[in-house]
């Protein structure tokens, strides 16, 4: 498989850890920066190549209270609760602008929010995507999970080759526009798998869902894995990051 790695130099990217954060706080956050890109784009259409200003790349890290999230090709029907049953289990619903359907962020998942001009990483949204994949299962490597991908669905797998065992471990949407792009990939390590009861993850009823803490028996530090996602990002993507 060709990764993005192929196809770019080094490049900075802005890295922050939002840490628990709202969501709709960190989604009006990455909208700021990801319409930043767009609009430096624009502007450099106009302008002459020796006064046209780089865009900047960013990668965000974070967690999230408990929050439903629906794509918008998603089905509401997906969602298994209602207006009530959400307000009393203290749970946020945002249908948004990514690809994919339901899923689900809380507490103990890394949420990865890399907002980047593909136009630095060899315009090509199948590779960004598996790039984001692969650095998931280097890091799962890392700690003696075995994972890979299902052929016609995103994100990343355990036991990706038997359908009575195949469940996800990171589940992955999108948004694109002018070949930039924000959203992005939710990670579970440490996360509270009930909360997926109560919803179609992905809008996949016959496959679970999984997190390394449940695979390894016992929790992780949440730190730990961070840094190695990190590592496996830079090294796919061929960047380092800058504050």
């Amino acid at each position: 498989m060709v990764l993005l790695s192929d196809l770019c130099r080094v490049k900075q990217i802005h890295f922050q850890d939002l840490g628990l954060i709202d969501y709709a706080t960190a989604w009006n956050y990455q909208k700021k920066l990801f319409q930043a890109i767009i609009d430096r784009k624009v502007a450099n259409r106009e302008l002459p190549p020796e006064k046209q200003l780089p865009t900047e790349d960013h990668l965000l890290f974070c967690e999230h209270p408990h929050v439903y999230t629906l794509g918008k090709n998603g089905k509401q029907s997906h969602l298994l609760m209602d207006p009530g049953e959400l307000l009393d289990a203290g749970v946020q619903f945002f249908p948004i602008d990514r690809g994919g359907d339901i899923t689900y962020h809380g507490p103990g998942q890394i949420v990865g929010y890399p907002i980047f001009d593909l136009d630095h990483f060899g315009n090509s949204m199948h590779r960004f995507m598996a790039t984001l994949e692969e650095a998931v299962i280097g890091t799962l490597e890392a700690w003696k999970i075995k994972a890979g991908r299902i052929e016609g669905l995103t994100g990343v797998w355990l036991d990706p080759e038997d359908p009575a065992k195949a469940r996800k471990i990171c589940a992955m949407g999108v948004r694109t526009s002018r070949w930039a792009t924000m959203h992005g990939f939710a990670f579970n390590v440490n996360t509270d798998l009930g909360y997926f009861d109560r919803i179609v993850p992905c809008g996949i009823a016959d496959k679970g869902v999984t997190c390394m803490a449940k695979e390894l028996g016992g929790l992780l530090d949440m730190e730990e894995v961070k840094e190695r996602l990190k590592l496996e990002l830079a090294d796919l993507f061929e960047m380092s990051m800058v504050a």
